[in-house]
């Protein structure tokens, strides 16, 4: 029999090979020849296909089939957002029999148990629903990685170059925290900090950065501006009248998008309830959050001045 016909996925187990009559030496003669590339040990990925990250899951799942793809391996399968990159060189399973530790080369298993209803089939392979995915990520911290990833998953986002509605609610991920696993208390006290309405990793960020500075603001605040358009504000302290904004990494493109931009910015200065308007980029957000988290106090402050003074009728300055 011919070796790709023994292929399932782009991946071929050496073990089928050989039920299949194959010699060692023979087997091992063939996969050179033809070009194979060996991922784990007793997996090849066929000639032609890359090693990509969906076809290496596939092979650890068809050397342990009672493995489940799991914590940020799943979250790149439900393309929900992680505050840092995916290790590429890592896969995470669950082996819900307790008993593996080690799944292969770079091959991360949590022993954890599972519910018949947490696992679900995606891109042909096992993996953990999305609420279940979240509720792993909750349990194990960090926070701000999970948060980043508890409201990607509830908004429409844009993702690896594809827009994705919400795949998931805060109450499925607060049902899936009900299980009594360790973790399940901070879990569940840090989903009581998502916003369901952040639009960006950097957006999640910046909100627990001023929230751990004991700074409040209403997140997506509604404003109308006078050309009667209904505008968001990422960030608004509207009793000071201090409207934040944070950009994202994407650069607009064309004069046209940066036009709009500057537009919406003018637009959004001459709301009433705006009297001062600090914008950040997600690097400041990530790199430099003492710095902005100064400068809203400072500005706070002086804008709070500037209602006392007006309320005792002094001059502004």
């Amino acid at each position: 029999m011919e070796l790709r016909e023994l292929v399932e996925g782009g991946v071929l187990l050496t073990s089928r090979a050989r039920e299949a009559g194959w010699a060692r030496r023979s087997l091992l003669r063939a996969l050179g020849r033809e070009g194979w590339t060996r991922v784990q040990a007793g997996a090849w990925i066929e000639p032609g296909r890359d090693a990509d990250f969906a076809t290496r899951l596939r092979a650890v799942q068809l050397l342990k089939p009672r493995l489940v793809v799991s914590h940020r391996s799943a979250t790149a399968l439900w393309r929900i957002e992680t505050l840092t990159p995916r290790a590429e060189g890592t896969l995470e399973f669950i082996d819900p029999e307790l008993t593996l530790r080690s799944g292969g080369t770079g091959v991360l298993v949590h022993r954890m148990p599972l519910g018949a209803g947490d696992v679900v089939r995606c891109e042909g392979l096992r993996v953990t629903g999305a609420d279940r995915t979240l509720a792993d990520l909750l349990r194990a911290g960090p926070r701000d990685e999970a948060l980043v990833s508890v409201e990607s998953a509830l908004t429409w986002r844009r993702v690896g170059g594809v827009r994705r509605a919400p795949v998931t609610t805060a109450a499925l991920v607060s049902l899936a925290l009900e299980a009594p696993m360790r973790g399940a208390e901070s879990g569940r006290g840090r989903l009581k900090l998502a916003d369901p309405n952040s639009g960006s990793p950097a957006e999640t960020v910046a909100r627990l950065r001023l929230h751990d500075a004991g700074l409040r603001p209403e997140s997506q605040a509604e404003l109308r501006t006078p050309d009667g358009r209904r505008r968001y504000l990422d960030f608004l302290f509207r009793a000071e009248g201090l409207a934040v904004e944070i950009e994202g990494y994407a650069y607009h493109g064309t004069r046209e998008s940066h036009r709009q931009d500057v537009a919406r910015f003018n637009q959004v200065l001459q709301c009433p309830e705006v009297l001062l308007l600090l914008r950040y980029t997600a690097a400041d957000v990530f790199h430099r959050p003492s710095m902005m988290i100064e400068e809203i106090r400072a500005a706070l402050s002086r804008l709070r001045d500037r209602g006392r003074d007006r309320d005792s009728g002094i001059p502004a300055p």
